[in-house]
């Protein structure tokens, strides 16, 4: 009779699923794939990441390094090329349109994966690619087909929220985060709703991601009607910004993501028609809270690719560096460092691939999920940006390598979307369940 042993190196390899302990090497080892740990994909999902690789690796990695060069004003002038990874990335197709053809179970893996290797590419043109998408895909996800037939997708778009005075509150509707004294003061911007019309006085802040460039906004401000203004009952509005009264400032000259165009955006009673109103004043609450689901979801994406950027380049030249006669992953504590760096980014992609698929599947997404992996996500990618500026010692401050732009891109996004620390807080208000709270006496 055959032996146990012997009938399992009889089998097929393919018939037996994972080898057999006893077909193991004498050393066993794994060599993970570019994303990590990650389950065979989706064949669909597959081709997709390898096509944005690609891309990202040809199109945006040169791009997004010689438009971190150039002044603000530069980035955006006739023939930079910025203007080039526009048309490159136009020529991918990825629009509302398109990505509304594949099947819905195979969406979570679809963002999560795009936004991914976008960040990994480059994380101020992965933004810019990011918001581009606002405008149609809330205007969809609320209902509104007056924007779908009005504005073609190829128009640039933008987020308008921020506001002079006000940052990251402008994402916390219902006050939760207050202090119980304090009020959310004079809003910048205020859009009159009366008569058929939406009129749009004020200005949005210097922080409006593609704002420079944008020529088609989705809008957040205060909403003034009869019963006066009141920015916790706020509008969303899609605004064509060539419309007459719209006017932008200057380009900002930033630390990170020199290659994502930001700048203020002015308005000087801007009048459109109510077709372009998505959300009204009643469900302000409701708008904010959907976009700001979908952005720090974004968030998450974009940041572990940035993360991955930077370990790869650290776990590159860990083997080609010597030290001490040896290349210097030889040594502990790079050995040590590097095996936490991947650790950050195993950790930031799954919790945002865990959330994406809870928040797209789910009848209603949480916010506080998102905020678990932008936070995250966020976070890790300035941990691990920094430790690769470490291994790289001198050489990893200077220009010439890239980690010193990816440290700073990092940095930035420890505040983009609502700071870290505000989200922290807002996130808590949100875990908050009444039916456990016990009756005060």
């Amino acid at each position: 009779m055959m032996s146990q042993v012997a009938a399992l190196e009889a089998l097929p390899v393919e018939a037996t699923g994972p080898r057999p302990f006893i077909r193991w090497d004498e050393n066993p080892k794994v060599r993970l794939g570019s994303l990590g740990a990650e389950p065979p994909l989706d064949d669909l999902v597959a081709q997709l990441q390898q096509s944005v690789h690609g891309f990202a690796e040809k199109v945006m990695q040169p791009i997004g390094r010689n438009l971190d060069r150039l002044s603000a004003e530069e980035v955006i002038a006739p023939g930079s090329q910025l203007w080039a990874f526009r048309e490159a990335y136009a020529e991918l197709g990825i629009t509302m349109e398109a990505l509304a053809t594949f099947p819905p179970n195979l969406m979570p893996d679809i963002f999560a994966i795009l936004f991914e290797e976008l960040g990994w590419g480059d994380a101020g043109l992965a933004i810019s690619a990011g918001v581009d998408l606002l405008p149609h895909y809330m205007a969809a996800k609320f209902g509104n087909e007056f924007v779908f037939k009005t504005y073609p997708e190829e128009l640039i778009g933008c987020w308008g929220i921020t506001e002079p005075d006000h940052g990251s509150d402008s994402l916390d509707a219902n006050g939760a985060i207050f202090h119980p004294q304090g009020t959310y003061g004079r809003p910048n911007c205020v859009a009159k709703i009366s008569d058929g019309k939406v009129i749009i006085s004020g200005q949005k802040s210097a922080w409006v991601s593609n704002g420079p460039i944008a020529e088609l906004a989705i809008l957040y401000c205060a909403a003034e009607t009869k019963a006066g203004i009141d920015s916790s009952r706020g509008a969303v509005v899609i605004v064509p910004l060539k419309s007459l009264g719209v006017s932008k400032g200057k380009p900002l000259e930033k630390m990170g993501q020199r290659a994502l165009p930001q700048g203020e955006i002015f308005f000087d009673n801007v009048e459109l028609d109510i077709d372009h109103l998505i959300v009204a004043p009643e469900d302000y609450k409701k708008g904010v809270y959907a976009i700001h689901s979908e952005a720090n979801a974004l968030m998450g994406g974009v940041f572990t690719g940035c993360a991955r950027a930077a370990y790869e380049h650290a776990f590159a030249y860990a083997h080609e560096r010597k030290q001490g006669g040896v290349p210097i992953i030889r040594h502990q504590d790079v050995a040590k460092r590097l095996f936490h760096m991947a650790r950050k980014v195993e950790l930031s992609r799954a919790i945002t691939r865990r959330v994406t698929t809870f928040n797209m599947l789910n009848d209603m997404p949480a916010l506080q999920a998102a905020m678990f992996s932008k936070v995250t996500a966020t976070q890790h990618a300035l941990e691990v940006a920094s430790d690769a500026v470490q291994m790289f010692g001198g050489n990893g401050v200077t220009r010439e390598y890239p980690v010193e732009k990816i440290f700073r891109d990092a940095r930035s996004s420890l505040i983009e979307d609502g700071c870290n620390e505000i989200l922290s807080i807002k996130g808590g208000t949100l875990m908050v369940d009444p039916d456990l709270l016990k009756p005060t006496a």
